[in-house]
């Protein structure tokens, strides 16, 4: 396969009642209430900690192709879902705590969950539980990934939790236990805690690094709202009901159009089989790609399962001229301008 080298094979099991990128609207902002552990490991005592806090910055991602196969027996899809990680980073600072707390600023808080149902509590817990200690630890998210917008900001609040815990509770996990957690915890984790650019088989978990031969510049629109991810799979499997799915596969000209660095190249081959169920859910996002294409945007698509749309751009300058024009359009609430790829997560 052009531009590929050996797998990544995170192991462990998987949750699927809980699809990642999803949030609660109904979540308060701010400080909440300690958050009882739950699990079935018996903890034996407090971390070791060290006391000065840690923060680590992790990236959001744009799927610059979504394959998707039909809904397997578990609910789930395959996928060949080639990952790549944009400049636009949550920050999530781990600090000695008396017991598991959340807290967090920046763009759209109110809309993500301040309890254990947030995928950073869930991957301290995991990570606790494996090591036979109890998840005390404060954990402070910085968002700047839009929320429920299709770029991973949940996945990447897991993976950059996971990293600080383990960093602050030295319980010198291995990068395979550190995989093996990520999938666990969801499909887009594993990617957060990797960057750069890979293709996701499985449900997206099991990753192949791809290699990258430039920088590619991007202005995504952000929606009002957001779109839930098992939302736009359901619309998905009503959608393609009765017809013959094909087995999802990287498409080799996008994967040389990577390793190239070749913009105009991979703008002729970004996919997203998503797209039809998103746009059947928001309409009005069909505006905003109109806009972005208009304004000279190399292509347009929504961003994984939306609904973010993502626009590649020629340079920096047409990303700053395509970002103008998305604003003055009215049809998106925000934009950001971001390259790729970028780092995974990482301890600053």
């Amino acid at each position: 396969m052009t531009g590929t080298t050996d797998p990544i094979e995170p192991t462990g099991t998987t949750d699927p009642t809980q699809p990642t990128g999803t949030t609660d609207p109904t979540q308060p902002t701010g400080t909440t209430d300690p958050i009882e552990p739950t699990g079935t490991t018996e903890p034996t005592g407090k971390p070791a900690t060290t006391a000065t806090p840690v923060t680590v910055r992790v990236p959001a991602k744009v799927n610059v192709q979504l394959a998707v196969g039909a809904a397997r027996a578990d609910g789930f899809h395959d996928l060949a879902n080639v990952f790549l990680a944009v400049g636009l980073y949550d920050e999530v600072t781990a600090t000695p705590s008396d017991t598991l707390r959340i807290t967090a600023e920046g763009h759209d808080v109110d809309q993500i969950p301040l309890d254990r149902t947030n995928l950073a509590a869930r991957a301290a817990e995991l990570l606790a539980a494996r090591h036979g200690i109890e998840p005390h630890v404060h954990l402070h998210i910085h968002k700047d990934i839009p929320v429920a917008g299709g770029m991973a900001g949940g996945s990447a609040d897991a993976a950059g939790a996971l990293l600080a815990c383990d960093a602050l509770w030295s319980t010198g996990a291995s990068r395979d236990e550190l995989l093996s957690i990520c999938a666990e915890l969801g499909s887009d984790v594993p990617f957060s805690l990797v960057g750069g650019a890979a293709l996701g088989r499985g449900r997206g978990e099991l990753l192949t690094p791809l290699a990258v031969g430039g920088t590619f510049h991007w202005v995504f629109a952000v929606a009002d709202g957001g779109l839930s991810t098992p939302a736009v799979y359901g619309e998905f499997d009503r959608l393609t009901a009765g017809t013959d799915v094909p087995e999802p596969e990287a498409a080799p000209e996008l994967l040389a159009a990577l390793e190239t660095g070749d913009a105009t190249a991979l703008a002729s081959t970004l996919a997203n089989d998503l797209q039809a169920a998103a746009l059947s859910l928001r309409p009005s996002l069909t505006a905003t790609l109109e806009a972005g294409s208009a304004a000279g945007a190399l292509a347009a698509l929504v961003s994984g399962s939306g609904p973010t749309t993502a626009f590649l751009v020629k340079d920096a300058e047409a990303a700053g001229e395509v970002a103008s024009a998305l604003m003055a359009s009215g049809t998106c609430r925000q934009v950001r301008v971001a390259d790729s790829p970028a780092m995974g997560a990482r301890v600053l």
